[in-house]
Protein backbone atom coordinates (compact mmCIF):
# COMPACT_ATOMS: atom_id res chain seq x y z
CA UNK A 1 0.00 0.00 0.00
CA UNK A 2 1.85 3.42 -0.99
CA UNK A 3 1.55 6.47 0.88
CA UNK A 4 -0.44 9.45 -0.23
CA UNK A 5 -0.32 12.99 0.56
CA UNK A 6 -3.21 15.34 0.16
CA UNK A 7 -2.52 18.53 -0.91
CA UNK A 8 -5.01 21.17 -0.40
CA UNK A 9 -7.49 20.74 2.43
CA UNK A 10 -10.52 21.53 0.54
CA UNK A 11 -14.01 19.53 0.10
CA UNK A 12 -12.28 17.48 -2.66
CA UNK A 13 -9.71 16.06 -0.39
CA UNK A 14 -12.48 14.93 2.08
CA UNK A 15 -14.05 13.58 -0.96
CA UNK A 16 -10.92 11.80 -2.19
CA UNK A 17 -10.15 10.38 1.22
CA UNK A 18 -13.13 8.73 2.07
CA UNK A 19 -12.60 6.70 -1.68
CA UNK A 20 -9.44 5.85 -1.28
CA UNK A 21 -10.82 4.43 2.42
CA UNK A 22 -13.61 2.70 0.34
CA UNK A 23 -10.69 1.16 -2.03
CA UNK A 24 -8.05 0.70 0.52
CA UNK A 25 -5.65 1.09 -2.05
CA UNK A 26 -3.31 3.74 -0.22
CA UNK A 27 -2.42 5.35 2.80
CA UNK A 28 -3.01 8.81 3.81
CA UNK A 29 -0.42 9.97 5.83
CA UNK A 30 -1.49 13.59 5.62
CA UNK A 31 -3.14 16.91 4.33
CA UNK A 32 -0.97 19.64 3.22
CA UNK A 33 -2.22 22.99 2.99
CA UNK A 34 -0.97 27.03 2.66
CA UNK A 35 -2.91 28.17 5.65
CA UNK A 36 -1.17 27.96 8.58
CA UNK A 37 -4.30 28.24 10.70
CA UNK A 38 -5.30 24.39 9.73
CA UNK A 39 -1.53 23.22 10.36
CA UNK A 40 -1.72 21.08 13.37
CA UNK A 41 -5.00 20.13 13.03
CA UNK A 42 -6.58 17.39 11.15
CA UNK A 43 -9.40 16.96 7.98
CA UNK A 44 -11.37 13.89 8.68
CA UNK A 45 -8.83 12.42 11.15
CA UNK A 46 -5.56 12.48 9.22
CA UNK A 47 -3.23 15.71 10.10
CA UNK A 48 -2.51 18.41 8.32
CA UNK A 49 1.27 18.29 8.25
CA UNK A 50 2.18 22.21 7.09
CA UNK A 51 2.45 24.25 3.63
CA UNK A 52 2.34 22.18 -0.17
CA UNK A 53 6.43 22.19 -0.12
CA UNK A 54 6.38 19.35 3.06
CA UNK A 55 5.65 17.38 0.43
CA UNK A 56 9.80 17.07 -0.38
CA UNK A 57 10.13 15.07 3.19
CA UNK A 58 7.87 12.66 1.81
CA UNK A 59 9.56 11.46 -1.82
CA UNK A 60 8.22 7.92 -1.72
CA UNK A 61 4.57 8.88 -0.70
CA UNK A 62 2.53 9.64 -3.86
CA UNK A 63 0.40 13.38 -4.30
CA UNK A 64 -2.82 14.50 -4.54
CA UNK A 65 -4.04 17.83 -5.94
CA UNK A 66 -7.56 18.70 -4.51
CA UNK A 67 -8.02 22.51 -5.23
CA UNK A 68 -11.25 21.96 -6.79
CA UNK A 69 -10.73 24.74 -9.52
CA UNK A 70 -8.40 23.43 -12.34
CA UNK A 71 -6.40 26.75 -12.72
CA UNK A 72 -5.53 26.46 -9.10
CA UNK A 73 -4.53 22.65 -9.73
CA UNK A 74 -2.90 24.01 -12.46
CA UNK A 75 -0.42 26.47 -10.50
CA UNK A 76 0.39 24.11 -7.93
CA UNK A 77 1.50 21.36 -10.28
CA UNK A 78 4.05 24.34 -11.74
CA UNK A 79 4.85 25.54 -8.51
CA UNK A 80 5.80 21.99 -6.37
CA UNK A 81 7.32 20.67 -10.34
CA UNK A 82 5.89 17.43 -10.12
CA UNK A 83 7.05 15.14 -12.29
CA UNK A 84 5.74 12.43 -14.06
CA UNK A 85 4.79 9.21 -11.62
CA UNK A 86 4.23 11.54 -8.23
CA UNK A 87 0.65 11.34 -8.16
CA UNK A 88 -2.01 9.19 -8.03
CA UNK A 89 -5.06 8.42 -9.99
CA UNK A 90 -8.08 7.51 -8.04
CA UNK A 91 -11.22 6.66 -9.14
CA UNK A 92 -14.30 5.28 -7.04
CA UNK A 93 -15.40 1.34 -7.27
CA UNK A 94 -19.19 3.31 -8.01
CA UNK A 95 -17.95 4.77 -11.05
CA UNK A 96 -18.36 2.65 -14.71
CA UNK A 97 -15.86 3.14 -16.95
CA UNK A 98 -15.16 1.69 -20.10
CA UNK A 99 -12.00 -0.95 -20.55
CA UNK A 100 -10.74 1.51 -22.99
CA UNK A 101 -10.92 4.71 -21.23
CA UNK A 102 -8.06 6.57 -20.66
CA UNK A 103 -6.86 8.54 -17.32
CA UNK A 104 -4.55 10.65 -17.09
CA UNK A 105 -2.24 10.96 -13.76
CA UNK A 106 -3.64 12.84 -10.70
CA UNK A 107 -7.06 12.21 -12.19
CA UNK A 108 -10.18 12.38 -9.48
CA UNK A 109 -13.22 10.01 -10.46
CA UNK A 110 -16.26 10.22 -8.19
CA UNK A 111 -18.66 7.53 -7.81
CA UNK A 112 -21.75 7.19 -10.36
CA UNK A 113 -19.48 8.69 -13.13
CA UNK A 114 -19.99 6.81 -16.64
CA UNK A 115 -17.50 6.39 -19.39
CA UNK A 116 -18.96 4.52 -22.64
CA UNK A 117 -15.95 3.85 -25.14
CA UNK A 118 -12.78 5.58 -26.38
CA UNK A 119 -13.18 8.24 -23.71
CA UNK A 120 -9.52 9.97 -22.68
CA UNK A 121 -9.14 12.08 -19.89
CA UNK A 122 -5.93 13.92 -19.10
CA UNK A 123 -4.13 14.61 -15.81
CA UNK A 124 -5.76 16.22 -12.49
CA UNK A 125 -8.84 16.01 -14.38
CA UNK A 126 -11.69 16.38 -11.63
CA UNK A 127 -14.89 14.41 -12.25
CA UNK A 128 -17.76 14.90 -9.66
CA UNK A 129 -20.41 12.44 -9.29
CA UNK A 130 -22.79 11.04 -11.85
CA UNK A 131 -20.83 13.05 -14.90
CA UNK A 132 -21.68 10.90 -18.03
CA UNK A 133 -18.60 11.04 -21.04
CA UNK A 134 -20.32 9.36 -23.75
CA UNK A 135 -18.55 8.02 -26.88
CA UNK A 136 -14.76 9.26 -28.15
CA UNK A 137 -15.13 12.18 -25.77
CA UNK A 138 -11.70 13.84 -24.81
CA UNK A 139 -11.18 16.25 -21.66
CA UNK A 140 -8.28 17.67 -21.16
CA UNK A 141 -5.66 18.17 -18.51
CA UNK A 142 -6.81 19.68 -15.18
CA UNK A 143 -10.42 20.39 -16.33
CA UNK A 144 -13.15 20.09 -13.66
CA UNK A 145 -16.87 18.58 -14.42
CA UNK A 146 -19.11 19.31 -11.99
CA UNK A 147 -21.95 16.85 -10.41
CA UNK A 148 -24.35 15.69 -13.18
CA UNK A 149 -22.82 17.14 -15.96
CA UNK A 150 -23.42 15.31 -19.60
CA UNK A 151 -21.31 15.58 -22.44
CA UNK A 152 -22.44 13.81 -26.25
CA UNK A 153 -20.30 11.71 -28.58
CA UNK A 154 -17.16 14.09 -29.38
CA UNK A 155 -17.21 16.34 -27.52
CA UNK A 156 -13.83 18.27 -26.96
CA UNK A 157 -12.93 20.07 -23.32
CA UNK A 158 -9.97 22.04 -23.07
CA UNK A 159 -7.62 22.22 -20.52
CA UNK A 160 -8.60 24.33 -16.98
CA UNK A 161 -12.07 24.61 -18.14
CA UNK A 162 -15.00 24.27 -15.58
CA UNK A 163 -18.25 22.92 -16.20
CA UNK A 164 -20.86 23.13 -13.52
CA UNK A 165 -23.90 21.20 -12.47
CA UNK A 166 -26.01 19.36 -14.36
CA UNK A 167 -24.63 21.12 -17.57
CA UNK A 168 -25.06 19.45 -20.90
CA UNK A 169 -23.11 19.64 -24.04
CA UNK A 170 -24.01 18.25 -27.46
CA UNK A 171 -22.69 16.29 -29.85
CA UNK A 172 -19.37 17.27 -31.95
CA UNK A 173 -18.80 20.70 -29.95
CA UNK A 174 -15.99 21.73 -28.18
CA UNK A 175 -15.73 23.50 -25.00
CA UNK A 176 -12.51 25.96 -24.92
CA UNK A 177 -9.38 26.32 -22.91
CA UNK A 178 -10.21 27.82 -19.57
CA UNK A 179 -14.24 28.31 -20.35
CA UNK A 180 -16.87 27.96 -17.75
CA UNK A 181 -20.24 26.70 -18.62
CA UNK A 182 -22.57 27.62 -16.06
CA UNK A 183 -24.88 25.29 -13.75
CA UNK A 184 -27.96 23.51 -15.53
CA UNK A 185 -26.98 25.29 -19.11
CA UNK A 186 -27.35 23.36 -22.64
CA UNK A 187 -24.44 24.43 -24.82
CA UNK A 188 -25.19 24.23 -28.66
CA UNK A 189 -22.51 25.60 -30.26
CA UNK A 190 -18.56 26.08 -29.16
CA UNK A 191 -17.59 27.44 -26.44
CA UNK A 192 -14.44 30.22 -26.98
CA UNK A 193 -11.60 29.55 -25.13
CA UNK A 194 -11.65 31.72 -21.19
CA UNK A 195 -15.07 32.48 -21.74
CA UNK A 196 -18.00 32.26 -19.53
CA UNK A 197 -21.57 31.11 -21.36
CA UNK A 198 -24.60 30.32 -19.08
CA UNK A 199 -28.61 29.89 -19.93
CA UNK A 200 -30.97 27.44 -22.07
CA UNK A 201 -29.21 27.66 -24.69
CA UNK A 202 -26.16 28.40 -23.25
CA UNK A 203 -24.88 31.82 -23.93
CA UNK A 204 -22.07 34.36 -23.28
CA UNK A 205 -22.83 35.78 -19.59
CA UNK A 206 -23.29 39.68 -20.00
CA UNK A 207 -20.57 41.68 -18.83
CA UNK A 208 -21.67 44.82 -16.59
CA UNK A 209 -20.73 47.99 -17.20
CA UNK A 210 -18.16 50.20 -15.29
CA UNK A 211 -19.99 51.69 -12.23
CA UNK A 212 -23.46 49.56 -12.97
CA UNK A 213 -25.28 48.90 -9.39
CA UNK A 214 -26.93 45.61 -8.57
Amino acid sequence: MDDLLLVGASGLAREVLAVVRQLGSHRVVGVLDDDVALHGTDLDGVPVLGGPEEEAGHPDAQLLLCPGGGYARRALADRLGIVAGRCATVVSPGADLAPDTRLGEGTVVLAGVVATTSVQVGAHVVLMPHVVLTHDTEVADFATLAAGVTLGGRVRVGEAAYLGMSASVRQDLRVGTGAVLGMGAVLLQDLPDHQTWVGVPARPLPLRAAGATA
